[in-house]
């Protein structure tokens, strides 16, 4: 959940930070380990966390999104079909699962993709100017415009992140039935009453 967003984003931002400067700069280092002796040489250990922000900005709501809006549309299809899981074939449960993780993949890149594009644009060079991350971000927002923000390259995310999104509960649907497991459906006990 958000605990394991936070994490990922703390353990992901030094590679993100060489990463995205090796490619908006090809001259900046040859290599990965060339990447990191660079950056700490230049910027520092901050260099290293300046897309913290954007990157926790970006997971959290990309990893909220993405399972509760995979679990309300499932829902919404196993409604539609006057079903429940376990009157379907598990055939039926993976095409659920896989629909479901598209619409819900498609959400997650909306939700996230502000937050993607900063993260691109704050690890560059120069980027946002001199200051604290805060100054710097919202200069690159500025910059770029509420708009272009929020929907540049936006179709090519949610095509890559649906069909991501679908393979992972696709994936999972699979192994949970080929070990004969089965997902917790919460059913509120005062809900009858």
């Amino acid at each position: 959940g958000i605990r394991d967003s936070s994490v990922t984003g703390v353990q992901t931002c030094p590679l993100e930070a060489v990463r995205i400067r090796s490619v908006s700069d090809p001259e900046f280092a040859t290599g990965l380990a060339d990447g990191f002796v660079k950056m700490a040489k230049t910027e520092g250990f901050t260099g290293f966390y300046a897309g913290l922000a954007p990157i926790l900005a970006k997971q959290i709501p990309y990893t909220m999104a993405k399972f509760a809006v995979q679990g309300s549309a499932a829902d919404a299809i196993y409604g539609s079909l006057g079903k429940s899981p376990n009157e379907v074939s598990s055939n039926v449960n993976v095409g659920i699962s896989l629909l479901s993780g598209v619409i819900a993949g498609v959400a997650s890149a909306i939700i996230s993709h502000p937050a993607d594009t900063l993260l691109s644009k704050v690890n560059k060079a120069g980027a946002g100017g001199d200051g604290p991350m805060m100054t710097r971000l919202a200069n690159i927002a500025r910059e770029i415009g509420f708009w272009k923000l929020c929907t540049v390259g936006l179709f090519p995310r949610c095509v890559m992140i649906g069909t991501l999104t679908a393979g992972q509960f696709g994936i999972f649907d699979t192994v949970m039935t080929a070990l004969g497991a089965s997902k917790f459906h919460f059913h509120n006990p005062y809900a009858d009453k």
